[in-house]
């Protein structure tokens, strides 16, 4: 019987905006993360069936099947197809439930899962300035109302009851969570660092340390005059690109290959595209069922911390344990790089779960349009 493992998970630094990775090209950036996969895991590139790569804003130097220009760009040999997926912010754990799916099916045998986001040089909107990319019966349907995450980000504030304070809470542990695994070299094994014309970028730039809720109060609310989100407890506007390798447990055998997770889980939700936030809710519920786990079950969690409403509601809705949630900070702390987010998610996860003996990781996150990927993985 087939199934899906992972083998080797590699990411870049998370790059803050306008910071050490902004001027390295999304594709090179993809490249250097593909080639570093490649020499990690100790496999020859020839032997990949294809590269599934998710990048949201495919738009100028994003375009083109960014996929296959970057395992070119890698040194990779042109017999390696490549494929780009648009599943908003959980386009690259899309690429790995595409992955996983074609393994099982038999239509590959080794594959790479992954994604970029460069978004220093490609801003988030771009591809859709001046156009209207929803049509007339969507916003017929919506009574008009053209989704905006912060608002949805808002809504979720509202509807849940949580305060600016809680909100800037847990924002701040995001932070503290990111900078004690910086210093404890959690992150040290699934980080590639990156050369560029400018030096070394090695570690995640978003970490801010000493922060207090009392500074965070004092920043302006970025939606709505009277809101509750700000910059302080939104996810980071980021550059960055990871990859997972995957392959079957029989193939892996006799690749010499090690694998670290099987793929046990993986399901999709949808939820209101105006809210658009709340899906990692009914994901997660679904994946639990789907696997017959119960939230005890899982010894760790991700959830994108898009905004802190959304894993907060995300926690009051599960009964999941806190402890257990986003334990070296989220993208609040490390930052954002939409279409390479849940690849470097779930790098993160995978290197948690075998640091610690985990069985088992749920990770989940929210996605444009009101959509949600749950991927539940287990330890080998």
């Amino acid at each position: 019987m087939r199934d899906a493992v992972i083998v080797a998970a590699l990411r870049t630094p998370v790059g803050k905006r306008n910071g050490g990775l902004s001027g390295v090209h999304p594709a090179d950036l993809s490249a250097e993360v593909l080639r570093g996969l490649g020499e990690r895991a100790g496999i020859d590139p020839a032997q990949v069936d294809d590269v599934i790569w998710g990048c949201v804003s495919q738009a100028g130097e994003q375009t083109g099947d960014i996929a296959r220009t970057a395992l070119l760009a890698a040194g990779w040999p042109e017999s390696v197809t490549g494929v780009t997926v648009d599943r908003q912010c959980g386009s690259s754990q899309q690429s790995v439930h595409f992955a996983a799916a074609g393994l099982i099916a038999g239509q590959y045998d080794v594959v790479v899962a992954g994604g970029v986001e460069s978004m220093s040089r490609v801003p988030m909107g771009f591809s859709s300035q001046g156009a209207n990319p929803l049509g007339e019966r969507y916003l017929a349907r919506y009574d008009g109302v053209r989704p905006n995450q912060g608002i949805g980000a808002e809504m979720i504030a509202e509807r849940w009851g949580f305060s600016r304070t809680q909100l800037d809470e847990f924002s701040l542990a995001s932070h503290q969570k990111a900078a004690a695994a910086q210093d404890s070299g959690a992150f040290d094994d699934e980080i590639l660092p990156i050369t560029t014309p400018d030096g070394v970028v090695a570690a995640d730039e978003g970490v801010r340390r000493g922060g207090t809720v009392e500074k965070m109060a004092g920043l302006k609310p970025a939606f709505r005059e009277d809101g509750v989100i700000t910059a302080g407890n939104s996810s980071q506007i980021s550059d960055g690109a990871a990859a997972l390798l995957m392959t079957t447990s029989e193939k892996a055998a006799e690749l010499g290959l090690r694998p670290i997770a099987r793929v046990h889980t993986a399901v999709l939700a949808g939820d209101d595209p105006v809210i658009m936030l709340t899906a990692p809710i009914p994901a997660t519920h679904k994946a639990l069922r789907r696997s017959g786990l119960s939230a005890s079950d899982i010894g760790v969690f991700e959830v994108n911390e898009a905004f802190a409403p959304v894993p907060l509601a995300w926690l009051a809705e599960t009964g999941a344990d806190a402890k257990a949630l986003n334990p070296h900070g989220g993208a609040i702390a490390l930052g954002h790089p939409l279409g390479g987010s849940g690849a470097r998610i779930m790098t993160t996860l995978v290197h948690q779960m075998r640091a610690s003996g985990i069985r088992y990781g749920l990770q989940t996150m929210c996605e444009g349009g009101g959509q949600a990927n749950a991927t539940i993985l287990e330890l080998l």
